[in-house]
Protein backbone atom coordinates (compact mmCIF):
# COMPACT_ATOMS: atom_id res chain seq x y z
CA UNK A 1 0.00 0.00 0.00
CA UNK A 2 2.93 2.50 -0.09
CA UNK A 3 2.13 5.67 -1.37
CA UNK A 4 -1.39 4.99 -2.20
CA UNK A 5 -3.93 7.48 -0.61
CA UNK A 6 -6.01 5.74 1.87
CA UNK A 7 -8.46 6.65 4.68
CA UNK A 8 -5.40 5.10 7.10
CA UNK A 9 -2.49 7.88 5.26
CA UNK A 10 -5.24 10.46 5.44
CA UNK A 11 -5.76 9.89 9.38
CA UNK A 12 -1.56 9.97 9.80
CA UNK A 13 -1.40 12.94 7.62
CA UNK A 14 -4.22 14.87 9.95
CA UNK A 15 -2.74 13.76 12.71
CA UNK A 16 0.89 15.34 11.37
CA UNK A 17 -0.64 18.44 10.73
CA UNK A 18 -3.07 18.76 13.84
CA UNK A 19 0.25 18.05 15.98
CA UNK A 20 1.90 20.77 14.41
CA UNK A 21 -0.69 23.56 14.33
CA UNK A 22 -0.15 23.11 18.27
CA UNK A 23 3.51 23.24 18.52
CA UNK A 24 3.04 26.43 15.94
CA UNK A 25 0.16 28.18 17.73
CA UNK A 26 -0.52 27.24 21.12
CA UNK A 27 1.01 28.79 24.21
CA UNK A 28 2.15 27.47 28.07
CA UNK A 29 -1.53 28.11 29.11
CA UNK A 30 -3.22 26.18 26.24
CA UNK A 31 -0.87 23.45 25.45
CA UNK A 32 -2.24 20.56 27.09
CA UNK A 33 -5.68 21.12 26.50
CA UNK A 34 -5.49 21.41 22.75
CA UNK A 35 -3.53 18.47 22.72
CA UNK A 36 -5.92 16.59 24.77
CA UNK A 37 -8.62 17.79 22.60
CA UNK A 38 -7.40 16.30 19.30
CA UNK A 39 -8.70 13.35 19.79
CA UNK A 40 -12.01 15.12 19.72
CA UNK A 41 -11.85 17.11 17.24
CA UNK A 42 -10.65 14.53 14.84
CA UNK A 43 -12.80 11.92 15.55
CA UNK A 44 -16.47 13.71 16.11
CA UNK A 45 -19.12 12.10 17.74
CA UNK A 46 -19.89 9.62 15.29
CA UNK A 47 -17.52 6.71 14.72
CA UNK A 48 -15.95 6.54 10.66
CA UNK A 49 -13.52 3.54 10.76
CA UNK A 50 -14.29 1.49 13.95
CA UNK A 51 -17.32 0.38 16.00
CA UNK A 52 -17.68 2.29 18.45
CA UNK A 53 -16.52 6.41 18.77
CA UNK A 54 -14.20 5.63 21.96
CA UNK A 55 -12.40 2.88 20.48
CA UNK A 56 -11.47 5.36 17.33
CA UNK A 57 -10.67 8.12 19.75
CA UNK A 58 -8.71 6.27 21.96
CA UNK A 59 -6.68 4.87 18.71
CA UNK A 60 -6.12 8.57 17.32
CA UNK A 61 -4.83 9.09 21.60
CA UNK A 62 -1.91 6.83 21.11
CA UNK A 63 -1.28 8.00 17.54
CA UNK A 64 -0.59 11.52 19.21
CA UNK A 65 1.55 10.30 21.56
CA UNK A 66 3.84 8.28 18.89
CA UNK A 67 3.63 11.97 16.77
CA UNK A 68 5.16 13.58 19.67
CA UNK A 69 8.01 11.49 19.79
CA UNK A 70 6.42 9.95 22.81
CA UNK A 71 5.94 6.02 23.37
CA UNK A 72 2.53 4.09 24.09
CA UNK A 73 0.43 4.26 27.26
CA UNK A 74 0.03 1.57 29.55
CA UNK A 75 -3.68 -0.41 28.65
CA UNK A 76 -3.86 -0.89 32.32
CA UNK A 77 -3.85 2.79 33.94
CA UNK A 78 -5.20 6.03 33.39
CA UNK A 79 -2.68 7.88 31.78
CA UNK A 80 -3.08 11.53 29.76
CA UNK A 81 -1.86 11.97 26.82
CA UNK A 82 0.43 14.73 27.32
CA UNK A 83 1.81 12.81 30.10
CA UNK A 84 5.77 12.72 30.16
CA UNK A 85 5.73 15.53 27.81
CA UNK A 86 8.35 17.50 30.12
CA UNK A 87 10.98 14.94 28.57
CA UNK A 88 9.75 15.84 24.92
CA UNK A 89 9.15 19.61 24.82
CA UNK A 90 12.56 20.18 23.92
CA UNK A 91 14.65 20.39 20.92
CA UNK A 92 17.41 18.07 21.87
CA UNK A 93 14.34 14.87 22.42
CA UNK A 94 15.91 12.21 20.25
CA UNK A 95 13.82 8.88 19.03
CA UNK A 96 14.24 6.45 21.33
CA UNK A 97 13.91 2.99 20.56
CA UNK A 98 11.23 1.06 19.92
CA UNK A 99 11.19 3.26 17.32
CA UNK A 100 8.32 1.29 15.71
CA UNK A 101 4.94 0.14 17.70
CA UNK A 102 2.09 -1.62 17.08
CA UNK A 103 -0.90 0.56 18.97
CA UNK A 104 -3.29 -2.50 20.54
CA UNK A 105 -6.36 -0.70 20.55
CA UNK A 106 -5.84 -0.05 16.62
CA UNK A 107 -4.98 -4.04 16.17
CA UNK A 108 -7.69 -6.40 14.36
CA UNK A 109 -5.65 -9.41 16.04
CA UNK A 110 -5.73 -11.03 11.88
CA UNK A 111 -5.12 -14.73 12.03
CA UNK A 112 -1.50 -15.83 11.04
CA UNK A 113 -0.42 -19.07 8.59
CA UNK A 114 -3.79 -20.40 8.36
CA UNK A 115 -5.17 -22.06 5.53
CA UNK A 116 -9.08 -21.55 4.55
CA UNK A 117 -11.52 -23.15 2.03
CA UNK A 118 -13.60 -19.96 0.66
CA UNK A 119 -16.46 -20.22 -0.79
CA UNK A 120 -15.53 -20.29 -4.31
CA UNK A 121 -15.18 -24.02 -3.53
CA UNK A 122 -17.18 -25.97 -6.09
CA UNK A 123 -17.40 -29.38 -4.52
CA UNK A 124 -15.50 -31.09 -7.61
CA UNK A 125 -15.53 -34.62 -7.46
CA UNK A 126 -11.86 -34.92 -7.93
CA UNK A 127 -11.29 -33.40 -4.60
CA UNK A 128 -7.43 -32.91 -5.24
CA UNK A 129 -6.83 -30.64 -2.21
CA UNK A 130 -8.03 -34.09 -0.33
CA UNK A 131 -5.62 -36.42 -2.01
CA UNK A 132 -2.04 -34.62 -1.59
CA UNK A 133 -2.84 -33.51 2.26
CA UNK A 134 -0.11 -35.41 3.72
CA UNK A 135 -2.36 -35.44 7.59
CA UNK A 136 -5.71 -35.81 5.83
CA UNK A 137 -6.70 -32.60 7.21
CA UNK A 138 -9.42 -32.08 4.22
CA UNK A 139 -12.84 -33.82 5.16
CA UNK A 140 -15.96 -33.48 2.51
CA UNK A 141 -18.54 -31.81 4.09
CA UNK A 142 -22.06 -31.13 2.06
CA UNK A 143 -19.67 -31.82 -0.56
CA UNK A 144 -17.41 -29.34 -0.46
CA UNK A 145 -13.76 -29.05 1.21
CA UNK A 146 -13.14 -27.75 4.87
CA UNK A 147 -9.98 -28.31 6.50
CA UNK A 148 -9.22 -29.45 9.65
CA UNK A 149 -7.21 -27.06 11.43
CA UNK A 150 -5.45 -29.72 14.30
CA UNK A 151 -4.51 -31.56 11.80
CA UNK A 152 -2.82 -29.42 9.50
CA UNK A 153 0.55 -28.32 9.00
CA UNK A 154 0.30 -25.67 6.73
CA UNK A 155 2.24 -27.01 4.10
CA UNK A 156 -0.01 -25.47 1.32
CA UNK A 157 -0.03 -27.97 -0.81
CA UNK A 158 -3.85 -28.06 -1.26
CA UNK A 159 -3.79 -24.24 -2.38
CA UNK A 160 -1.35 -24.99 -4.64
CA UNK A 161 -3.54 -27.69 -6.83
CA UNK A 162 -6.79 -26.52 -6.42
CA UNK A 163 -8.14 -25.96 -9.59
CA UNK A 164 -10.24 -22.72 -8.63
CA UNK A 165 -8.16 -21.14 -6.41
CA UNK A 166 -10.36 -21.35 -3.63
CA UNK A 167 -8.32 -21.94 -0.41
CA UNK A 168 -6.39 -19.11 0.39
CA UNK A 169 -3.83 -18.40 2.97
CA UNK A 170 -4.30 -15.93 5.66
CA UNK A 171 -1.39 -14.38 6.99
CA UNK A 172 -1.16 -10.63 8.75
CA UNK A 173 0.26 -8.55 6.10
CA UNK A 174 2.70 -6.93 8.90
CA UNK A 175 4.17 -10.30 9.04
CA UNK A 176 4.16 -10.73 5.30
CA UNK A 177 5.74 -7.91 4.80
CA UNK A 178 8.61 -7.82 7.28
CA UNK A 179 12.16 -9.45 6.21
CA UNK A 180 13.28 -10.34 9.44
CA UNK A 181 10.50 -12.13 10.83
CA UNK A 182 10.33 -10.03 13.67
CA UNK A 183 6.42 -9.98 14.03
CA UNK A 184 4.81 -12.51 17.43
CA UNK A 185 1.62 -12.67 18.88
CA UNK A 186 0.25 -11.20 22.38
CA UNK A 187 -1.88 -13.09 24.88
CA UNK A 188 -4.52 -11.72 22.71
CA UNK A 189 -4.21 -12.74 19.71
CA UNK A 190 -2.73 -9.49 18.69
CA UNK A 191 0.67 -8.27 16.43
CA UNK A 192 3.82 -7.56 18.27
CA UNK A 193 7.08 -6.84 17.33
CA UNK A 194 10.01 -8.35 18.68
CA UNK A 195 12.47 -5.28 19.20
CA UNK A 196 15.76 -7.97 19.29
CA UNK A 197 14.79 -8.40 15.30
CA UNK A 198 13.38 -5.26 14.26
CA UNK A 199 15.56 -3.31 12.25
CA UNK A 200 12.99 -0.50 11.76
CA UNK A 201 12.43 -0.54 8.32
CA UNK A 202 8.98 0.84 8.19
CA UNK A 203 7.34 -2.01 5.94
CA UNK A 204 4.95 -3.25 8.25
CA UNK A 205 3.77 0.41 9.36
CA UNK A 206 2.69 0.67 5.52
CA UNK A 207 1.68 -2.86 5.03
CA UNK A 208 -1.20 -2.58 8.04
CA UNK A 209 -4.54 -2.12 6.29
CA UNK A 210 -6.07 -1.16 10.12
CA UNK A 211 -2.84 1.30 10.62
CA UNK A 212 -2.10 -0.25 13.13
CA UNK A 213 1.33 0.13 13.58
CA UNK A 214 2.88 3.80 13.50
CA UNK A 215 6.81 5.03 14.31
CA UNK A 216 7.56 7.86 16.17
CA UNK A 217 8.17 11.27 15.09
CA UNK A 218 9.86 14.56 15.99
CA UNK A 219 7.91 17.23 13.77
CA UNK A 220 6.34 18.66 17.41
CA UNK A 221 10.10 18.99 18.61
CA UNK A 222 11.21 20.93 15.11
CA UNK A 223 7.92 22.59 14.45
CA UNK A 224 8.37 24.21 17.83
CA UNK A 225 12.52 25.11 17.07
CA UNK A 226 11.30 26.81 14.04
CA UNK A 227 8.57 28.89 15.94
CA UNK A 228 11.17 29.72 18.15
CA UNK A 229 13.52 31.18 15.24
CA UNK A 230 16.11 28.55 15.68
CA UNK A 231 18.59 27.95 12.42
CA UNK A 232 17.65 25.26 10.82
CA UNK A 233 19.29 23.81 7.68
CA UNK A 234 17.40 21.17 5.72
CA UNK A 235 19.53 18.10 4.37
CA UNK A 236 17.16 16.94 1.53
CA UNK A 237 17.10 13.00 0.46
CA UNK A 238 17.16 12.84 -3.67
CA UNK A 239 13.90 10.69 -3.19
CA UNK A 240 12.05 14.27 -2.63
CA UNK A 241 11.34 13.95 -6.58
CA UNK A 242 7.43 14.29 -7.26
CA UNK A 243 6.70 13.30 -3.60
CA UNK A 244 4.76 16.52 -3.12
CA UNK A 245 2.88 16.53 -6.50
CA UNK A 246 3.65 16.62 -10.49
CA UNK A 247 3.95 20.32 -10.25
CA UNK A 248 6.25 20.80 -7.99
CA UNK A 249 9.77 21.41 -9.27
CA UNK A 250 12.69 21.47 -7.17
CA UNK A 251 12.59 25.48 -6.98
CA UNK A 252 9.15 25.37 -5.58
CA UNK A 253 10.02 22.66 -2.97
CA UNK A 254 13.06 24.59 -2.15
CA UNK A 255 10.76 27.81 -1.56
CA UNK A 256 8.25 26.46 0.40
CA UNK A 257 10.70 24.46 2.56
CA UNK A 258 12.51 28.48 3.43
CA UNK A 259 8.48 29.40 3.82
CA UNK A 260 8.62 27.08 6.29
CA UNK A 261 11.29 28.64 8.37
CA UNK A 262 14.31 26.92 7.56
CA UNK A 263 17.46 28.73 6.64
CA UNK A 264 18.62 27.01 3.61
CA UNK A 265 18.54 23.54 1.72
CA UNK A 266 21.04 21.09 0.93
CA UNK A 267 21.05 18.21 -1.13
CA UNK A 268 21.54 15.11 0.47
CA UNK A 269 22.87 13.68 -3.16
CA UNK A 270 26.10 15.84 -2.30
CA UNK A 271 27.01 13.35 0.71
CA UNK A 272 25.95 10.34 -1.87
CA UNK A 273 28.59 11.93 -4.33
CA UNK A 274 31.11 11.17 -1.47
CA UNK A 275 30.31 8.39 -0.68
CA UNK A 276 30.40 6.96 -4.34
CA UNK A 277 33.92 7.93 -4.78
CA UNK A 278 34.75 7.01 -1.31
CA UNK A 279 33.21 3.41 -1.64
CA UNK A 280 34.36 3.10 -4.98
CA UNK A 281 37.75 3.65 -3.62
CA UNK A 282 37.61 1.33 -0.72
CA UNK A 283 36.42 -1.41 -3.37
CA UNK A 284 39.15 -0.99 -5.31
CA UNK A 285 42.01 -1.09 -2.99
CA UNK A 286 40.60 -3.69 -0.47
CA UNK A 287 38.42 -6.00 -2.41
CA UNK A 288 40.33 -6.30 -5.39
CA UNK A 289 43.84 -6.55 -3.63
CA UNK A 290 42.30 -9.96 -1.57
CA UNK A 291 42.21 -7.58 1.81
CA UNK A 292 38.02 -7.65 2.25
CA UNK A 293 36.04 -10.74 0.56
CA UNK A 294 33.38 -8.31 -0.84
CA UNK A 295 32.26 -4.79 0.00
CA UNK A 296 28.72 -4.04 1.84
CA UNK A 297 27.50 -0.46 1.02
CA UNK A 298 26.33 1.35 4.08
CA UNK A 299 23.83 3.70 3.32
CA UNK A 300 20.69 2.01 4.08
CA UNK A 301 20.48 2.12 7.84
CA UNK A 302 18.38 -1.08 8.29
CA UNK A 303 20.44 -2.71 5.75
CA UNK A 304 23.68 -2.17 7.51
CA UNK A 305 21.95 -3.04 11.07
CA UNK A 306 20.82 -6.66 9.25
CA UNK A 307 24.12 -7.37 8.76
CA UNK A 308 25.86 -6.39 11.87
CA UNK A 309 23.32 -8.01 13.73
CA UNK A 310 22.22 -11.38 12.00
CA UNK A 311 26.04 -11.89 10.42
CA UNK A 312 28.51 -10.42 12.57
CA UNK A 313 31.31 -12.17 11.01
CA UNK A 314 30.80 -9.78 8.11
CA UNK A 315 31.14 -6.53 10.46
CA UNK A 316 34.36 -6.34 8.64
CA UNK A 317 33.08 -6.17 5.43
CA UNK A 318 30.56 -3.32 5.65
CA UNK A 319 31.50 0.11 4.41
CA UNK A 320 33.13 2.46 6.88
CA UNK A 321 31.99 5.00 4.88
CA UNK A 322 30.01 7.99 6.18
CA UNK A 323 26.65 7.68 5.14
CA UNK A 324 24.75 10.78 2.59
CA UNK A 325 22.56 11.59 5.37
CA UNK A 326 25.52 12.11 7.77
CA UNK A 327 28.31 13.85 5.07
CA UNK A 328 26.02 16.39 4.29
CA UNK A 329 25.03 16.88 7.72
CA UNK A 330 28.98 17.00 8.89
CA UNK A 331 29.77 19.41 5.39
CA UNK A 332 26.99 21.99 6.88
CA UNK A 333 27.87 21.93 10.29
CA UNK A 334 32.06 22.75 8.97
CA UNK A 335 30.72 25.86 7.48
CA UNK A 336 28.72 26.76 10.39
CA UNK A 337 28.97 24.77 13.57
CA UNK A 338 26.29 26.91 15.38
CA UNK A 339 22.69 25.68 13.26
CA UNK A 340 20.96 23.06 13.65
CA UNK A 341 20.64 19.90 10.77
CA UNK A 342 16.98 18.23 9.86
CA UNK A 343 17.29 15.18 7.20
CA UNK A 344 14.25 15.31 5.16
CA UNK A 345 13.31 12.04 3.38
CA UNK A 346 11.80 8.39 2.84
CA UNK A 347 13.17 6.54 5.30
CA UNK A 348 11.78 5.46 8.84
CA UNK A 349 15.07 4.22 10.20
CA UNK A 350 17.10 7.29 9.44
CA UNK A 351 15.49 8.39 12.61
CA UNK A 352 17.25 5.69 14.45
CA UNK A 353 20.55 6.39 12.59
CA UNK A 354 20.40 9.75 13.49
CA UNK A 355 20.54 8.45 17.10
CA UNK A 356 23.34 6.90 17.08
CA UNK A 357 25.85 8.61 19.81
CA UNK A 358 28.57 9.14 16.49
CA UNK A 359 26.14 10.81 14.15
CA UNK A 360 23.67 12.86 16.88
CA UNK A 361 25.95 16.26 17.02
CA UNK A 362 25.58 15.94 12.78
CA UNK A 363 22.11 15.51 12.27
CA UNK A 364 19.20 17.36 15.37
CA UNK A 365 16.21 15.98 13.55
CA UNK A 366 14.81 13.31 10.97
CA UNK A 367 11.23 13.90 9.50
CA UNK A 368 9.53 11.71 6.18
CA UNK A 369 8.20 13.57 3.02
CA UNK A 370 4.59 12.12 5.05
CA UNK A 371 5.37 14.24 8.02
CA UNK A 372 6.99 17.25 6.12
CA UNK A 373 3.43 17.29 4.40
CA UNK A 374 1.72 17.29 7.46
CA UNK A 375 4.39 20.21 8.41
CA UNK A 376 2.88 22.16 4.98
CA UNK A 377 -0.90 21.95 5.71
CA UNK A 378 -0.37 23.38 9.22
CA UNK A 379 0.97 26.41 8.07
CA UNK A 380 -0.79 26.46 4.76
CA UNK A 381 1.74 26.13 2.47
CA UNK A 382 1.09 24.73 -0.87
CA UNK A 383 4.18 24.30 -2.53
CA UNK A 384 2.89 23.87 -6.17
CA UNK A 385 1.77 27.72 -5.49
CA UNK A 386 5.52 28.51 -4.51
CA UNK A 387 7.52 30.77 -7.15
CA UNK A 388 10.76 29.71 -6.59
CA UNK A 389 13.80 31.37 -8.17
CA UNK A 390 16.80 29.18 -6.84
CA UNK A 391 17.08 25.84 -7.44
CA UNK A 392 19.94 23.02 -6.17
CA UNK A 393 23.45 22.55 -7.81
CA UNK A 394 24.98 20.64 -5.18
CA UNK A 395 25.39 16.99 -6.47
CA UNK A 396 25.74 14.85 -9.68
CA UNK A 397 22.94 12.54 -11.34
CA UNK A 398 25.11 9.05 -9.64
CA UNK A 399 24.88 10.50 -6.45
CA UNK A 400 20.60 11.39 -6.85
CA UNK A 401 20.24 7.80 -8.39
CA UNK A 402 20.96 6.58 -4.80
CA UNK A 403 17.23 7.05 -4.37
CA UNK A 404 16.53 4.01 -5.99
CA UNK A 405 17.48 0.41 -5.68
CA UNK A 406 20.70 -0.24 -7.84
CA UNK A 407 21.16 3.07 -8.09
CA UNK A 408 24.12 2.88 -5.30
CA UNK A 409 25.95 0.30 -6.94
CA UNK A 410 25.66 1.75 -9.95
CA UNK A 411 27.33 5.32 -9.06
CA UNK A 412 29.91 3.41 -7.36
CA UNK A 413 30.53 1.30 -10.70
CA UNK A 414 30.66 4.62 -12.82
CA UNK A 415 33.12 5.94 -10.45
CA UNK A 416 35.38 2.82 -10.55
CA UNK A 417 35.29 2.83 -14.55
CA UNK A 418 36.26 6.25 -14.53
CA UNK A 419 39.02 6.19 -11.58
CA UNK A 420 40.26 2.78 -11.60
CA UNK A 421 39.98 1.49 -15.30
CA UNK A 422 42.12 -1.86 -14.93
CA UNK A 423 39.66 -2.68 -12.20
CA UNK A 424 37.73 -5.51 -12.34
CA UNK A 425 34.01 -5.17 -11.02
CA UNK A 426 31.79 -7.15 -10.04
CA UNK A 427 28.14 -6.07 -8.78
CA UNK A 428 25.22 -7.70 -7.28
CA UNK A 429 22.51 -5.47 -5.49
CA UNK A 430 19.50 -7.16 -3.29
CA UNK A 431 16.10 -4.87 -2.61
CA UNK A 432 13.69 -5.63 0.61
CA UNK A 433 14.90 -7.07 3.72
CA UNK A 434 14.20 -10.92 2.82
CA UNK A 435 16.40 -10.51 -0.37
CA UNK A 436 19.20 -9.00 1.40
CA UNK A 437 19.08 -11.69 4.15
CA UNK A 438 19.56 -14.39 1.13
CA UNK A 439 22.78 -12.50 -0.57
CA UNK A 440 24.66 -12.05 2.88
CA UNK A 441 23.90 -15.79 3.73
CA UNK A 442 25.59 -16.49 0.39
CA UNK A 443 28.41 -14.04 1.21
CA UNK A 444 28.76 -15.69 4.24
CA UNK A 445 29.16 -18.91 2.18
CA UNK A 446 31.91 -17.68 0.30
CA UNK A 447 29.61 -17.50 -2.84
CA UNK A 448 30.07 -13.61 -2.99
CA UNK A 449 33.88 -12.77 -2.62
CA UNK A 450 35.07 -10.01 -5.23
CA UNK A 451 31.33 -8.52 -4.94
CA UNK A 452 30.21 -4.99 -4.34
CA UNK A 453 27.01 -5.74 -2.57
CA UNK A 454 24.60 -3.09 -2.28
CA UNK A 455 21.35 -3.77 0.20
CA UNK A 456 18.35 -1.55 0.24
CA UNK A 457 15.81 -2.35 2.79
CA UNK A 458 12.97 -1.13 1.00
CA UNK A 459 11.51 -3.18 -1.86
CA UNK A 460 12.08 -0.48 -4.62
CA UNK A 461 14.71 1.26 -2.72
CA UNK A 462 14.52 4.61 -0.95
CA UNK A 463 11.76 5.76 -3.21
CA UNK A 464 10.03 3.30 -1.89
CA UNK A 465 10.56 4.03 2.01
CA UNK A 466 7.69 3.99 4.48
CA UNK A 467 7.85 7.59 4.33
CA UNK A 468 7.15 8.38 1.31
CA UNK A 469 3.77 10.10 -0.42
CA UNK A 470 3.28 8.49 -4.35
CA UNK A 471 3.67 5.63 -5.65
CA UNK A 472 7.15 3.85 -6.40
CA UNK A 473 6.39 3.67 -10.37
CA UNK A 474 5.64 7.32 -10.60
CA UNK A 475 8.60 8.18 -8.21
CA UNK A 476 11.14 5.97 -10.35
CA UNK A 477 10.07 8.29 -13.68
CA UNK A 478 10.62 11.23 -11.40
CA UNK A 479 13.69 10.58 -10.69
CA UNK A 480 14.92 9.51 -13.75
CA UNK A 481 13.61 12.86 -15.43
CA UNK A 482 15.89 14.91 -12.79
CA UNK A 483 19.11 12.92 -13.12
CA UNK A 484 18.61 13.51 -16.81
CA UNK A 485 19.10 17.05 -16.03
CA UNK A 486 21.61 17.08 -13.79
CA UNK A 487 24.56 19.21 -14.94
CA UNK A 488 27.10 16.62 -14.11
CA UNK A 489 26.88 12.86 -14.45
CA UNK A 490 29.40 11.71 -11.90
CA UNK A 491 31.19 13.02 -8.93
CA UNK A 492 34.45 14.33 -9.33
CA UNK A 493 37.29 12.29 -7.72
CA UNK A 494 38.35 15.53 -5.60
CA UNK A 495 34.99 15.35 -3.62
CA UNK A 496 37.42 13.56 -1.51
CA UNK A 497 39.50 16.28 -0.45
CA UNK A 498 36.26 17.87 1.52
CA UNK A 499 37.24 17.15 4.69
CA UNK A 500 34.21 15.61 6.71
CA UNK A 501 36.52 14.88 10.44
Amino acid sequence: MRGIDTPVKEIRRQIFTAICKVAFESTKDTFNDEIEAIPYEMVGEVSKHRESVYRERAIVSERVRLAMGMSLRPENKAVHITHGMENSNIDEKYYEPPLMQVIPSACNACESNKYMVSNLCKGCVAHPCRQVCPKQAIDVVDGKSVINQDKCIKCGKCKEICPYDAIGKLERPCERACGVKAFETDEHGRACINNEKCVSCGMCMVSCPFGAISDKSQIFQLSRALREGKRIVVALAPAFVGQFGPDVSPKKLKQALLKLGFEDVHEVALGADIGAVAEARQYAKKVVTGELPFLLTSCCPSWAVLAKHYFPDLIDSVSNELTPMVATARSIKKKDPDVKVVFIGPCASKKLEASRKHVRSDVDFVITFEELWGMFDAKNIDPAKMEGDTSFHDATAAGRGYAVAGGVASAIEDCLKEYYTETPIRIEHAEGLAECKKVLMLAKAGKMNGCLIEGMGCPGGCMGGAGTNIPLNKAKMELKKYKEHSTEKIPSYDVLEINLD
